[in-house]
């Protein structure tokens, strides 16, 4: 059939989904949810950035970013005083010895057990000024190591989603046709239950003078399981009722498709709702194929090979 035929179904379609909060403005599109599931989208603004904005950064942020900038604010806040000290004179530090280098780095050490109150004892300030700046050390140092203490808990305690999706989605025969399939596995050992998972399709279609994005559900065979401890091949059977019927990976491309995931689901250590989202663009469907089993039996228990999810074979 005719991509020009297909399209002006898609537009007669009354299952289109009208908001789903993405613009069906079409521009130079870039995918809307990205590989490690955030939204595709950098946020500008002439405001001035308040504290929960700040918060939120560094909970969110990856663990080797906030690592660095821990270890930054140690090692900075250290500099910094050290060299007030030995601007002072390092007289005023009792202890200190040896050349100016030796100096520096014994002010920068004496700095470092001020600032995390260690005190070992061998260095003590002498005089009210030297006195002065190593209590407002000790004050700014456990300010700052219980604000780190403080996120650092918000960031074990923050319930987070860790479900892997299979890199490709396959177009393989199902019943008397074909279907969509991508798989997915929890990669924790916590337990997730009641869990769905909801598929959207986003795609150009022409209208009269202007292309607009247009979104379709796409019906699952099975959204929802109340147990998830194996993994879960998500299928969207192609029937009369798919928005995608008759079209080629070809007219996927053309319409600059791409398949949006939501998945939510209960996590039973931390009694809370997770959520996990992830997308699919045509150059990630691979046509006639179907996933290998990952899943063994042993007489310890159910084996999951969780690196070899996205393994597939042609058929």
């Amino acid at each position: 059939m005719e991509r020009k035929n297909i399209f002006k179904k898609l537009i007669n379609n009354k299952e289109e989904l009208q908001d789903l909060g993405f613009s069906t403005k079409v521009t130079n599109r870039q995918r809307a949810i990205n590989k490690d599931g955030h939204f595709n989208v950098v946020r500008k603004s002439s405001l001035l950035r308040n504290a929960s904005d700040t918060y939120t950064d560094l909970i969110t942020m990856p663990w080797w970013k906030f690592n660095l900038l821990v270890l930054g604010y140690y090692l900075a806040a250290n500099i910094l005083f050290a060299l007030a000290y030995y601007a002072l004179g390092v007289h005023f530090i009792r202890g200190v010895e040896g050349n100016d280098f030796e100096k520096f780095m014994d002010v920068f050490f004496f700095s470092a057990q001020t600032l995390t109150t260690v005190g070992y004892g061998y260095m003590s300030p002498k005089g009210i000024l030297a006195g002065s700046v190593a209590a407002a050390e000790s004050m700014i140092g456990l300010l700052g190591f219980a604000l780190a203490t403080g996120i650092l808990y918000g960031r074990f305690s923050r319930p987070v989603a860790r479900v892997l999706y299979s890199k490709n989605l396959l177009l393989s025969p199902y019943k008397q046709g074909k279907a969509l399939m991508f798989k997915i596995a929890n990669a924790r050992k916590n337990e997730l239950i009641e869990v769905e998972v909801d598929a959207v399709i986003a795609i150009n279609v022409q209208e009269e003078t202007q292309s607009v994005r247009r979104f379709y559900n796409l019906e699952l065979e099975r959204r929802k399981v109340n147990f998830f401890p194996l993994t879960w091949t998500i299928v969207h059977a192609i029937d009369e009722k798919s928005p995608i019927k008759e079209m080629q990976i070809a007219d996927l491309e053309s319409g600059d498709a791409e398949i949006l995931i939501y998945l939510k689901g209960f996590d039973d250590t931390y009694a809370q709702n997770v959520h996990s989202r992830y997308s699919y663009t045509p150059d990630e469907v691979v046509d006639s194929a179907k996933f290998t089993n990952i899943i063994t039996q042993t007489q310890h228990g159910t084996v999951i090979e969780l690196d070899r999810l996205n393994e597939y074979e042609l058929v």
